[in-house]
């Protein structure tokens, strides 16, 4: 294998999925007809009844790729892709159905919040537990045991069962167990989106300082953003199947432009008739990563022969208005048109702070009143992204964050 350390070849999973059928009233005919069935599969072997009640499920279906020592792998798709499924797999938590996967090295697994942790133990005798679960010997976690509960954040509470800690200190201690002690493969799955940003902020130095010291780290998210920055190579997953497995920037675009695209077309509005929100990728059309150009384009017909112009709203997820803007006829645009117009706004630096966001737009007679409106009409979503080495914070700090620098005159 030289320096790979996963090798997965034709690599399939199924699962039988049961279906509860309708209760109902069970009569005299149906317990006959039963019996006779049953009769009939003992008297004739090769007789097979259908089974309504379930039917095969293929969560992984022939997925085939090499992982080398080092690599820092984003596993990302939709829900029912595969992903957990595969994670599962790698960290032998459930086998496959057919195909192999060979694996080189002491792997370490945070799989769900707390993984390996006893209820009824404390947080310092659950550190040596998993420890132990995850191949370590006692005086190596000795030796770690500092550095985990200083990263966790847990010393007050050290000597608690953890069934009384909060989810973010069950998350903190878990994730601190797996990524200090020696292990050469790290596999995370979405376990990051518990945390708050200051979490994720510590958890995302420590996987990159991981994969510094030549361990692999694999992680499963929905969080585009945070896997962009934390992975080099990216494995797209879709309906079982790894459709692609490139660099991360790859994999992620493949994503999106496979995503419904968010354009509006023949609308029920007499001058509205087209809405497109586009961003840096083309391919883009429901995401814009934060501090990328940003273009909507409207497209208007029929407009009445008078002078018009045009307002575009944003708002957050929860509606509150975050900018208005608006052309202004004193300033040369005008819209007296009668045929068909197209119009695009741009936004150089989208300054939104990450999370979803919708659009209005209204054509209006200025300062008289809106002749026409188009509410909620696109939905987007702002992508976090590290620029100039700052991360764009949480909603909850705020919906705006413009291009700015801080600068220190003695």
């Amino acid at each position: 294998m030289s320096d790979t350390v996963i090798r997965v070849e034709n690599l399939s999973k199924k699962y039988i999925i049961g279906h509860q059928q309708q209760e109902r009233y069970t009569a005299l005919r149906d317990v006959i007809t039963n019996k006779v069935k049953s009769l009939g599969s003992l008297i004739n072997p090769q007789t097979k009844f259908e089974n309504p009640t379930s039917e095969e499920f293929w969560a992984l279906k022939d997925v085939s790729f090499d992982i080398k020592q080092g690599d820092r792998v984003g596993i990302i798709g939709r829900n029912g892709a595969g992903k957990s499924t595969l994670l599962k797999i790698l960290s032998r938590i459930t086998e496959p159905t057919t195909g192999s996967i060979k694996i080189k090295g002491r792997v370490a697994s945070l799989l769900e919040v707390g993984t390996g942790f006893h209820p009824e133990l404390t947080g310092r005798e659950n550190i040596f537990l998993n420890g132990a679960i995850l191949g370590m010997g006692k005086e190596e976690i000795k030796r770690k045991f500092d550095e985990i509960v200083a990263f966790a954040e847990v010393e007050k509470f050290l000597d608690t069962p953890v069934k009384r800690y909060s989810s973010g200190m069950y998350v903190r201690l878990a994730f601190a167990v797996a990524a200090h002690l020696q292990t050469d493969i790290l596999l995370v799955d979405e376990v990051l989106a518990v945390g708050d940003a200051e979490f994720q902020k510590k958890c995302l130095g420590k996987m990159q300082d991981v994969s510094r010291t030549g361990r692999t780290v694999i992680l499963v998210s929905h969080q585009l953003g945070l896997t962009k920055e934390i992975c080099s190579s990216g494995i797209l997953m879709s309906s079982g199947k790894a459709v692609v497995f490139n660099s991360i920037d790859f994999a992620i675009k493949d994503y999106l432009k496979n995503q419904d695209l968010n354009k509006k077309t023949d609308l029920r509005y007499q001058y509205i008739k087209e809405v497109e929100l586009s961003s840096k990728d083309a391919l883009s059309k429901n995401y814009v990563f934060f501090g990328d150009p940003l273009l909507i384009t409207i497209i208007l017909d029929n407009l009445p022969d008078i002078t018009l112009a045009i307002n575009l709203s944003i708002k957050n997820h929860s509606g509150r208005l975050i900018s208005l803007f608006s052309t202004n006829p004193h300033d040369g645009f005008e819209l007296t048109r009668k045929s068909k117009i197209k119009i695009n706004f741009f936004i150089d630096f989208c300054c939104f702070a990450p999370g979803e966001y919708f659009v209005d737009v209204a054509v209006t007679e200025p300062a008289i009143r809106i002749i026409e409106e188009a509410q909620y009409i696109i939905k987007f979503e702002v992508m976090p992204q590290r620029l100039d080495g700052t991360w764009a914070y949480e909603s909850r700090f705020g919906d705006v964050f413009p291009k700015h620098k801080w600068e220190v005159i003695s």
